[in-house]
């Protein structure tokens, strides 16, 4: 359903973690100052400011550091604009693919992306191209030790989900935005801890790939995911775990 999320769970798990998090506290702080700028610094009355201070905090981040970012946001202390620029493309064995960015330098950003999806069989679209494709809703993978089935099912449909389906060694959860607060909160009155939780674009249909194409893929994924301005990537396109296991270890 979602194969980017999870090579992103994958490789997140492979990572070096004093990396991962200097690049998460990256785009964490442009998260931050793009909501407090967008809707102000009071996270009472800014849901996208609350939701990025919360991911803030669960990966460490220092208190004063968030204070900055919010501060930054709203003009409080100067520092350099941040835009959001949302790209479209396609990649190997036309996948579609939605780059979320917030840059300081709009021409930068598209020349480097742009070189990013040429050099791994891919090519930049119009607006509008892929958007069509994807829907946004509530995204949460549970690993399958973690709960039984039919427990899991009630659970999350009580909290608003509308789909769980297996996925390898995953449940995925999938419903509105506005269940993710709840289906978090009943997974935690039970003791489980997502692997992921977010607010995702998840794609209506999804294209299968397999060698070549598919390592192909993944190194264009994995390009883009270390870019600086990028902030959040979304592909439909559907690897077999193994594969996706199978390419980080080599890497």
């Amino acid at each position: 359903m979602s194969g980017h999320s999870k090579w992103a769970t994958i490789k997140h798990k492979k990572a070096a973690t004093d990396a991962r998090r200097g690049q998460a506290f990256s785009r964490l702080i442009k998260e931050v100052t793009v909501a407090a700028r967008t809707a102000g610094g009071d996270p009472n009355s800014n849901p996208r400011l609350r939701t990025a201070i919360a991911a803030a905090r669960a990966e460490n981040m220092p208190a004063d550091n968030i204070d900055r970012a919010i501060k930054r946001g709203t003009g409080q202390i100067p520092g350099l604009v941040i835009e959001e620029i949302t790209f479209e493309g396609y990649g190997p064995g036309g996948v579609a693919i939605l780059v979320e960015t917030a840059s300081d330098n709009r021409t930068r950003t598209v020349n480097e992306l742009r070189h990013i999806f040429s050099k791994w069989g891919g090519n930049l679209g119009e607006n509008g191209s892929v958007s069509w494709m994807f829907n946004r809703k509530a995204y949460v993978m549970v690993p399958r030790e973690a709960i039984d089935e039919d427990a899991l099912t009630d659970l999350v449909l009580e909290a608003g989900a509308e789909d769980l389906r297996e996925d390898g060694s995953s449940w995925e959860i999938t419903g509105p935005p506005a269940c993710l607060e709840p289906v978090k909160q009943a997974l935690a009155a039970c003791g489980v801890t997502p692997a992921t939780a977010e607010i995702s674009l998840i794609p209506q249909n999804t294209v299968r790939l397999e060698g070549s194409q598919a390592q192909q893929m993944l190194r264009l994924l994995d390009a883009l995911e270390e870019h600086d301005d990028v902030q959040h990537v979304y592909a439909n396109f559907d690897i077999a775990e193994k594969e996706i296991e199978a390419a980080m270890a080599a890497s």
